[in-house]
């Protein structure tokens, strides 16, 4: 019955009354297939034309592969070179670290090979405890360090530990400790004479080797091949390190920093680890030279201030010209690095007044970086003045390994490594050479030809035959003579603008914090030649390319233009009685004058009128009781009566 209603009901819909309703049945006709277009015969056969049915293949000249870039990171590095460039020389050498490091291959596979071995949940809570702390209620904080300074109650647990220490150390904090040491050996090598060429390290608390493999590393031969020229593919045996010597008595550190060597080809290189400094460790000084003492994250380990005069003491006595000592960007830290700098400089004063040292070819000491003191100066700008000690730190960036993002079951590709660090040298300071080269770029050289192009054309008028009268205005400088007035013979050579800006760096203030970048001004905070923290203000109107240099510098940069005009002293405030006083130069980088009063707003106002409710509501009720008693009383003095 439903199938016969069903068809009674389509016929209907087939019927003319229903279809006179709704349109025409011409709607749901398929759709008719559009008539050939007849073309000229000129268009078909152009059209039939082989070299429009086939795609000839693209043929690559040698000179467009070479050119061609085929991953991002090469794009990257050409963008970096296109924004680099135009900068002056000057404040590209100036520029410090890297914008991130990457461990090479062979330090990561023998990392993972130390891993395989081991129990990943053992070595994921082995490394928690010792770089991860612990927040009020008892769990895990979302940060790591690097700081190792784990103390055990007996020397039995210490050994049980020592291993397991040692493998959580190589998979957390060496690669941060690698980075950061990277990056202070790689700035030393820049800042000092090509010639320089290291062949020994001495390292005290040498740990698992990361100032072995970042000495290597950075420290390599000239004449690389090709195959080892990329950051990630450097290898120990092209370094121009001769001998390593590791100092640490830390045995669960030193056995894995063995292991990362095992399979590893040394080359010419030849290690050794000890447990304490020996006199015959020591070389003599004339055979320094080529010789640096370092000591990475080592100080602030250290318990009494004996001991870490004791390690400095030790590395000034090794007969190395070159001493880096780097540590936490923490108070402690800081602290250590400040106290080794005092102890150093004044121990080279000391050598101009012994008798014992006036046929000595190098005596005194000096600093290199990173702050640029005066030569006799004992004192770190940031952590003697004043009561409050700031802490001169910088930071450098990693590329998070594999390895160390499953070690702590982290998803982020990069941490940044925090540290300070101070670089001591045999010999006395150069001195100012009182020049300024490679302060012009590519934006200054556009920015005067733009200046000359613009110069007013100078008309001489003729009045007699020996006489010449130019218009009015002579007594005025051109622009063009101003250009000539501040032009500086540059050196014609690469080599001699590099070795000219070595000279001038000594003498450029260091960015000891990060630059305040303002749409019309540059604010740089960086400590002087004066042994103070200056606060330096590059405006717009001061140039193109010092503005941009001004603009592209970073934190730890030595920066080499002269504000436009004179920095403040940037002073840290005195506490009196727990308080602090206004000092000058507090104000510097505010808006002076009275403080702003701040005006009334609807949330503060609404809670204004719950506390004034509140308080009528207390007082109402208390009058209503006063009353409510002194009519008790009143009618019961009545009834007694």
């Amino acid at each position: 019955m439903f199938c016969a209603t069903r068809y009674r009901g389509l016929n209907a819909l087939r019927s003319p009354s229903i279809v006179s309703l709704y349109g025409s049945t011409r709607a749901y006709s398929p759709p008719q297939i559009n008539p050939r277009v007849d073309l000229d015969p000129a268009l078909q056969n152009l059209l039939r034309d082989k070299e429009l049915e086939e795609i000839p293949e693209v043929i690559q000249s040698s000179e467009a592969s070479t050119m061609s870039i085929s991953e991002s990171d090469s794009v990257e590095a050409l963008e970096h070179t296109r924004r680099a460039s135009q900068q002056s020389p000057a404040a590209d050498f100036g520029h410090y670290g890297f914008g991130s490091v990457v461990l090479p291959l062979q330090l990561q596979n023998s990392i993972n090979l130390i891993i395989s071995e081991t129990d990943k949940t053992q070595l994921h809570g082995d490394a928690q405890r010792l770089f991860q702390a612990r927040n009020s209620q008892g769990g895990w904080e979302d940060s790591w360090d690097a700081e190792y300074d784990t103390k055990y109650r007996t020397k039995a647990q210490a050994r049980q530990h020592a291993d397991r220490d040692g493998s959580a150390f190589a998979s957390v904090a060496l690669p941060a400790h690698y980075s950061a040491i990277t990056a202070v050996l790689d700035h030393v090598k820049r800042r000092l004479e090509p010639e320089w060429r290291v062949e020994r390290i001495i390292d005290w608390g040498a740990g698992t080797g990361s100032g072995l493999w970042s000495g290597a590393h950075a420290f390599q031969e000239p004449h690389a091949s090709e195959e080892h020229k990329e950051v990630v593919d450097l290898v120990i045996s092209n370094t121009t390190v001769r001998h390593y010597l590791g100092i640490d008595k830390r045995e669960g550190l030193v056995s894995v920093g063995k292991r990362l060597l095992r399979d590893i080809d040394h080359g010419p290189l030849r290690v050794s680890w000890h447990k304490s400094f020996r006199e015959d460790d020591a070389i003599p000084r004339p055979e320094g030279h080529y010789t640096v003492a370092l000591s990475a994250f080592m100080l602030s380990s250290l318990t009494t201030n004996i001991a870490r005069k004791a390690l400095v003491k030790e590395m000034w006595s090794s007969g190395a010209h070159v001493l880096v000592i780097i540590d936490h960007n923490t108070k402690e830290g800081f602290a250590s690095i400040a106290e080794a700098r005092e102890y150093l400089l004044s121990v080279g004063r000391k050598e101009f007044n012994d008798p014992e040292a006036d046929g000595w070819d190098i005596r005194g000491s000096h600093v290199v970086a990173p702050v640029s003191c005066a030569p006799m100066t004992r004192n770190a700008p940031s952590y003697f003045s004043g009561d409050i000690k700031l802490v001169c730190g910088f930071s450098q960036r990693l590329q998070r390994p594999s390895f160390v993002r499953r070690t702590k079951h982290s998803g982020d590709g990069q941490e940044d490594m925090g540290y300070s660090y101070v670089v001591i040298r045999r010999g006395a300071r150069p001195p100012n050479p009182q020049t300024k080269v490679g302060r012009i770029g590519p934006i200054g050289q556009l920015a005067l030809e733009k200046a000359r192009s613009q110069l007013p054309v100078k008309e001489l008028i003729l009045h007699s035959e020996h006489e010449l009268l130019t218009k009015p205005g002579e007594e005025l400088k051109s622009v063009e003579e101003d250009l000539e007035d501040e032009a500086v013979e540059e050196p014609t050579t690469p080599a001699a603008l590099d070795a000219a800006l070595r000279l001038e760096a000594y003498n450029w203030p260091r960015l000891i914090f990060p630059p305040l970048k303002n749409a019309g001004h540059i604010i740089l905070d960086g400590c002087t030649l004066e042994g103070k923290i200056m606060r330096m203000t590059v405006p717009k109107s001061q140039g193109k390319q010092e503005f941009h240099d001004a603009r592209k510098s970073g934190w730890g940069d030595i920066f080499p233009h002269e504000p436009k005009n004179p920095p403040q002293e940037r002073v840290q405030s005195q506490r009196v009685k727990g308080k602090e006083t206004k000092v000058r130069g507090a104000d510097i980088g505010k808006r002076g004058g009275k403080e702003k009063v701040k005006g009334a707003n609807y949330e503060s106002l609404a809670v204004n009128l719950v506390k004034q409710r509140k308080r009528n509501r207390r007082d109402d009720i208390a009058n209503r009781s006063l009353r409510d008693n002194e009519e008790h009383r009143s009618s019961y003095d009545r009834e007694e009566d």
